[in-house]
């Protein structure tokens, strides 16, 4: 109730299960419940969020006016399903507690999404919901004060790889040099040997560019580092290495930098809480945010270790390669604990774009095609457009001219 009244609609709400404060209130009131009391305006609740612990609850979704939805209510409802129910449902991520079979990294599949199977995954549907929730509020209260909400667009560049070749160690190039042999990779073979020359030739090195892009933008910016030990999942630059540790702090000094946390640490918490801690100590700042490698987010293992780390907020909420909004909304929001019943105090900011879907595209205006659909409807709620972009996509070839599509990205959204 609070992520639709307060983080959306900017209104602030009070609570009572008195029968005799609510019958004495004068103002604006709604009663929850399975009847109303008097003729309040009354949302007829579902028993969802009466409930304790984890039930594999029925979903049928319909149709209200255009909008998708699901926990039907009766005719007496002023709206014909419970808003409340729907949106817990999305936002505590209620359907990764229940059985699934994950995704060869561990996973939740987006395929198994209620969003994904119904068709609504691109859409802010609880921001969507909430704004026509408040314009039958308004015909029926029409003194209701709200504090407005400003869109907001957020690029994240997310660096597991800051480098492709360079500052690899010689053990590591010399193995990367046969590998490339082993498999007739001559041209990478090539930029390899170029890149050992002359370690700014990097294709990855694009750090200069980004940052006086983001100066004449003006736009949001983040930069989430990998600060890791190598292992299988995480090969980036060794985090002794004085030429990645000075590329840092040169980007901390005009950007956000926070860790991009290893596949590691999602196994071990003291791993994250030593990453986090070396990252913050090399930046002389505290880490407060958190992006989890391959945007691997276990419910509710994963929120449960961010928060004994210390973490405050996460940019992990999404889908790889898929376009979409996994937990329903463009709005950040707290945690909610299932397991536990409880809000944990870490705040969750969705992304709705991560550019490896941009990948099964042959054209930018394919792609702009796809984010202005849920740019106008970001907008129309004045949500939060939140794209992730890696640093080794835009330091790749591609048909897509990856540097050029960030840059149009950047100006088309930012506003």
């Amino acid at each position: 109730m609070k992520h639709i009244f307060t983080r959306i609609l900017g209104i602030e709400v009070s609570f009572t299960t008195t029968v005799e404060d609510f019958i004495k209130h004068s103002g604006p009131k709604i009663t929850y419940t399975k009847q109303p009391l008097q003729n309040e305006f009354f949302i007829k609740s579902n028993s969802l969020l009466f409930e304790q612990g984890i039930d594999d609850v029925l979903v049928e979704v319909k149709d209200w006016e255009g909008f998708p939805c699901f926990f039907e209510a009766d005719e007496r409802s002023n709206i014909p399903f419970d808003i409340f129910a729907a949106s817990f449902y999305l936002i505590s991520r209620y359907e990764e507690y229940l059985p699934h079979v994950k995704d060869d990294l561990g996973r939740f599949p987006v395929k198994e999404s209620l969003a994904y199977q119904n068709n609504f995954l691109q859409r802010p549907i609880i921001d969507l919901w909430a704004k026509k929730f408040l314009s039958l509020l308004k015909e029926r209260f029409p003194e209701i004060q709200q504090r407005k909400k400003k869109y907001q667009f957020t690029s994240i560049v997310n660096v597991t790889t800051s480098h492709a070749f360079a500052y690899r160690g010689f053990v590591r190039t010399i193995g990367g040099i046969l590998l490339d042999l082993s498999k007739l990779k001559f041209l990478r073979l090539a930029k390899r040997v170029m890149v050992w020359i002359n370690p700014k030739k990097d294709p990855y090195n694009n750090f200069a560019y980004l940052m006086d892009l983001h100066k004449e933008v003006k736009c949001k910016t983040m930069f989430f580092f990998q600060f890791a030990d190598y292992s299988r999942h995480d090969k980036n630059v060794s985090v002794f290495k004085n030429k990645f540790r000075f590329l840092i702090k040169s980007v901390a000094d005009y950007s956000i930098v926070s860790l991009s946390a290893s596949y590691g640490s999602s196994l071990s918490n003291k791993i994250l809480k030593e990453e986090k801690s070396r990252l913050a100590n090399l930046i002389n700042r505290p880490v407060n945010y958190s992006r989890m490698r391959y945007n691997r987010v276990q419910i509710p293992k994963t929120y449960q270790d961010l928060v004994e780390a210390e973490f405050t907020d996460d940019y992990t909420m999404g889908y790889t390669h898929e376009m979409g909004f996994r937990a329903g909304t463009c709005t950040p929001f707290y945690f909610y604990d299932i397991n536990l019943e409880v809000q944990q105090p870490i705040r969750i900011h969705p992304f709705a774009v991560c550019d490896y879907t941009f990948l099964k595209f042959k054209k930018q205006g394919q792609v702009f095609d796809k984010l202005d659909f849920m740019y106008r409807e970001i907008k129309e709620v004045q949500g939060d457009f939140n794209m992730v972009f890696s640093n080794e996509l835009l330091g790749s070839s591609n048909r897509l001219k990856w540097l050029e599509l960030y840059k149009a990205t950047l100006k088309r959204y930012y506003v």
